[in-house]
């Protein structure tokens, strides 16, 4: 059985909000220094859902895809350490600037090249821009079936059994493989690599694969293919105010709010 598990690398969550600054004119994040990113908290518990049934299916291959630049790369390390099998590092120049639409396009073409993919596991969204299309619009590229929030992914007689989480609930679908199956925290953490996965994952090579790797149209990626356009990028600004009431009783106290409050259309 093969897998395929879709991840993204992010700014490290646990950020401190002192540390947290972005570049209003460049529309980007400014990479807090010290602090390494790290693999989307989502698309890790992903990794271990791919585990759990590579455990129950033996003689399964687990393969981790990611696209960017730079060190993005190195959160397939990560995955590697945790016990995927491969990892391969969709990087090339187009890419940059890629929408959802476009990222989305990229995978399936990687995927369409690794050929016989039984199943595809993505995080429920990205912990950076919670944007959470990617896996929907890979799905759709691919013509396969989809399945959304999934807190447990079995194989159960040739096919997929899925327990979707709802708001007072879960629901249990089934699917033909190959299908797509993103994948929420209601499965549960992620397990810490080992010592010997983590020497283990060192010592293999990550492969990169280009756009002509693919077959990739460079017209459908990047900044000048994106079907959305970030105008503005800020830190909201919260402020408190504290007004105080000088009243010789509670009932005075309280009627000099209910005036303020209204005044204020707060009620």
């Amino acid at each position: 059985m093969n897998i395929v598990v879709c991840a993204k690398q992010v700014p490290n969550p646990e950020i401190p909000m002192g540390k947290f600054k972005i570049d209003a004119q460049a529309l980007k994040v400014i990479p807090p220094e010290g602090i390494a990113p790290v693999i989307s908290p989502f698309d890790e518990q992903a990794i271990e859902v791919a585990l759990r049934i590579k455990e129950k299916n033996p003689g399964s291959k687990i393969t981790a895809l990611t696209v960017g630049a730079g060190s993005a790369g190195d959160i397939l390390k990560h995955a590697l350490s945790m016990g995927a099998d491969e990892g391969i590092f969709l990087s090339d120049p187009a890419f940059e600037g890629s929408d959802a639409f476009g990222t989305a396009y990229i995978l399936s073409k990687a995927i369409q090249k690794l050929g016989n993919v039984d199943l595809i596991l993505c995080g429920r969204q990205a912990a950076d821009w919670d944007v959470g299309q990617v896996g929907t619009l890979l799905a759709e590229d691919l013509g396969i079936p989809l399945i959304t929030i999934a807190r447990k992914v079995e194989v159960l007689n040739g096919k997929l059994s899925v327990e979707r989480a709802l708001i007072d609930g879960y629901e249990v679908l089934e699917a033909p493989m190959p299908s797509l199956v993103t994948v929420s925290n209601e499965v549960g953490l992620p397990r810490l690599p080992t010592g010997m996965g983590i020497i283990m994952a060192a010592r293999k090579k990550v492969a990169v694969w280009k756009a002509q790797d693919m077959g990739i149209d460079v017209a459908k990626v990047g900044k000048n293919a994106a079907r959305s356009e970030m105008v503005k990028l800020y830190i909201p600004v919260r402020e408190a105010k504290c007004e105080m009431f000088q009243a010789d009783t509670v009932a005075e106290a309280t009627v000099k709010m209910a005036v303020r409050l209204r005044e204020a259309k707060v009620i």
